[in-house]
């Protein structure tokens, strides 16, 4: 299993955050099914002011660089969405060139320390 960390920010718009949140309440049930299909076995996102915090875990055999564009095509819906909620966001300041979701690297797994004691 793989995991994975992104994060973007939401418009600065408190209207904005709001509908975002109440799509993410009932997620359409073709994006659900696409993202599972291309290999993510959750994903959870988190939200502070309008910065969103996105935790993933996926199959090993899970590449972001060709599996989330694979998504986008399993079903009309998958891109509808993705351009929707594209009306809602913005990338974060770090993020590089062309990045929407940032990568976030892991700096702390307290599992591994655990097993290493």
């Amino acid at each position: 299993m793989k995991i994975f960390a992104q994060t973007l920010n939401l418009k600065d718009d408190p209207e904005i955050i709001k509908q975002y949140v109440a799509y993410h309440k009932s997620t359409w049930p073709e994006v659900l099914k696409s993202l599972h299909s291309v290999g993510v076995i959750d994903m959870k996102i988190f939200l502070l002011g309008r910065r969103l915090f996105m935790y993933m875990t996926a199959t090993d055999s899970f590449n972001p660089n060709v599996d989330f564009p694979k998504y986008l095509t399993l079903h009309p819906k998958c891109q509808e969405w993705e351009d929707l909620m594209g009306t809602f966001q913005e990338p974060v300041e770090e993020a590089k060139e062309g990045e929407k979701w940032a990568m976030m690297d892991q700096v702390f797994d307290m599992e591994a320390q655990m097993k290493a004691l």
